[in-house]
């Protein structure tokens, strides 16, 4: 049985993903916890430090992989107030890219100490194509977890450290359905050559295959799952 800590666990790809790696034990984190999730608001400083420690005591004092998916998708228009702009740019880096980065560092440090283990960061598709003119701090951020993952894996492969990233396009989540509503789905899917978006279920396999199956050759890369809308 793996141990496994996986970050926003508790709908979308998140839970998709519990379901996946049924049969191991995973530890799941949820902004405001309960159902088992611990609770940990990455929108607040050194949260991520508290739930890796709660976390490792509940794994019995051993991690495997560390699954870091959790992320919002909210707005910053350009003609808002300095400081609004600000506050969102802020809160996304906080939650989309620090806490994943605290959590990286703490995987770092334990898996040297013991013998190796896998990372798999969530990113997106805006990390490599850009977003709307709303979203650039979404899309800077995933591209700073891609290029996190990267370095972590040139870093830390002699030390049986594996990183590996997922870069989902439009996914049936409820934060993609309320971004398709607002900016006309049709014409979005349009966009997409297999007609349709990923599915949350796809995304976790490739999550789950990363995690316990990837042959360790593959450290570094990225997987797409964007339905052919950005290939590269």
């Amino acid at each position: 049985m793996v141990n496994i800590l996986l970050t926003g666990a508790s709908r979308g790809i998140g839970a998709a993903t519990v379901a996946a790696l049924s049969g191991h034990n995973v530890v799941g984190q949820s902004t405001k916890g309960g159902g088992g999730f611990i609770g940990a608001d990455f929108a607040l400083p050194r949260a991520a430090d508290a739930l890796w420690a709660e976390a490792l005591e509940r794994c019995g004092g051993r991690i495997d992989v560390l699954v870091n998916n959790a992320g919002v998708f909210e707005t910053a228009d350009i003609d808002d107030s300095d400081d609004a702009f600000a506050e969102a740019w802020a809160r996304s880096h906080a939650i989309n890219l620090q806490s994943a980065a605290d959590l990286c560092r703490h995987a770092v440090r334990h898996f040297r100490a013991s013998g190796g283990g896998r990372i798999v960061n969530v990113a997106s598709r805006a990390g490599h194509r850009g977003d709307s003119p709303k979203h650039w701090h979404y899309a800077a951020a995933k591209a700073g977890m891609i290029g996190m993952t990267k370095s972590i894996a040139r870093g830390f492969a002699a030390d049986n450290i594996l990183a590996f990233a997922v870069a989902p396009g439009f996914t049936m989540t409820g934060m993609a359905e309320e971004y398709l509503s607002s900016r006309g789905g049709d014409k979005l899917l349009a966009d997409i050559p297999l007609g349709r978006v990923a599915g949350a279920e796809e995304v976790a396999e490739t999550i789950r295959w990363l995690a316990l199956e990837a042959p360790a050759s593959l450290t570094g890369a990225t997987l797409d799952i964007n339905g052919a809308s950005y290939v590269r």
